[in-house]
């Protein structure tokens, strides 16, 4: 079995550890985040993407002023992305050795003085090191170029640490389900996605979602880029018909990410894209081409969305003739601002 493939298909055990990590350790990390005036998120590439999302859950759930950024803005552009009052950083990188990201970490001690909680997969590089505090998932650590696995559990600890810091022990009792539920339901989704993989009618991808979905959305579409090689783009839900629309049409495939919250508007984006022409694929709770039915309280069910659209991804790369362990022009560790 490939190692993309089989690091997907596996995740769910990387979600157990990520939840355990991040409730036992919440005595570290916890009063870090309850003395900032505000949270910022970094991270590159893949945990950029997450970073949006994770800021985004954050400040719903604690109604606390979170944002996401790059880590090469807060490295080169600082002044555009600091602000008054006394900041947090949450770092994010699987291999903990991104040079952008630690470049980021340095200059925001520099210029803040304020702490920083660290969140990767391998606990001897300079990240944990840099970090006041440092959630590793050992078991989120992969083999392959492109993140499935690790980008999984480090979502799920930053949803947990969102949880927490709310105070919402309806969502910290229910993290604990997400694994088991993980593990019936990978293998379910698969069975749709492979499919879907294989199907080459298609020259291109639109991933829509919005609020803490968009960040997800964002990295649905990478995965489709890093390991297909096929045009692909994110959109909010209803900024796609203000131009986007118009690349509607046959040969597109347009992937939506349905929130509980705002299903009717969302839905009704994509029944408008079949309607010129475009296929559509919906994932949600019920009543989507995708069907998580999982029960769990809608903030932890961001994760859900991932695992059939990396399988997506993983198998158009096969039906196009491509190895998606080993992706073109990548590798796991980028190494710049050294």
């Amino acid at each position: 079995m490939s190692i993309t493939l089989d690091e997907i298909l596996t995740q769910a055990d990387a979600w157990e550890e990520a939840i355990d990590r991040t409730l036992i350790q919440s005595k570290t990390w916890l009063p870090l985040l309850d003395t900032a005036s505000y949270v910022l998120f970094t991270g590159c590439g893949s945990t950029y993407y997450l970073s949006l999302a994770a800021s985004s859950l954050f400040q719903s759930l604690t109604h606390r002023p979170a944002r996401g950024v790059p880590g090469s803005e807060l490295a080169l552009n600082g002044d555009t992305v600091l602000g008054p009052g006394k900041p947090a950083l949450v770092a994010v990188s699987r291999s903990g050795a991104t040079g952008e990201t630690l470049r980021a970490v340095e200059h925001f001690q520099k210029q803040t003085g304020g702490p920083v909680i660290a969140i990767t997969t391998d606990k001897d590089q300079p990240l944990a090191t840099l970090a006041d505090t440092a959630i590793v998932i050992e078991s989120g650590q992969e083999k392959s170029v492109v993140q499935t696995r690790s980008f999984s559990s480090m979502y799920i600890t930053t949803a947990a640490m969102a949880a927490i810091a709310a105070k919402r022990s309806d969502l910290t009792n229910a993290l604990h389900e997400l694994p088991d539920f993980g593990r019936q339901y990978i293998p379910r989704a698969n069975l749709v996605a492979e499919p879907i993989g294989w199907d080459l009618r298609f020259s291109q991808f639109y991933f829509l979602g919005s609020g803490p979905l968009y960040g997800l959305a964002s990295e649905a579409s990478l995965k489709m880029k890093e390991m297909s090689l096929s045009v692909s783009e994110p959109f909010h839900f209803l900024e796609f018909r203000h131009g986007p629309m118009s690349m509607a049409g046959s040969g597109t495939m347009i992937v939506g990410l349905l929130s509980e919250q705002n299903r009717q508007h969302e839905q009704a984006v994509l029944d408008e894209m079949k309607q010129l022409g475009a296929e559509t694929l919906s994932l949600g709770e019920i009543g989507s081409t995708i069907a998580f039915q999982s029960g769990l309280p809608e903030p932890l069910r961001g994760v859900l969305y991932l695992p059939p659209l990396q399988l997506i991804a993983y198998y158009r790369a096969i039906a196009r003739g491509l190895d998606p362990d080993h992706p073109r022009n990548l590798s796991a560790v980028v190494r710049v601002l050294q």
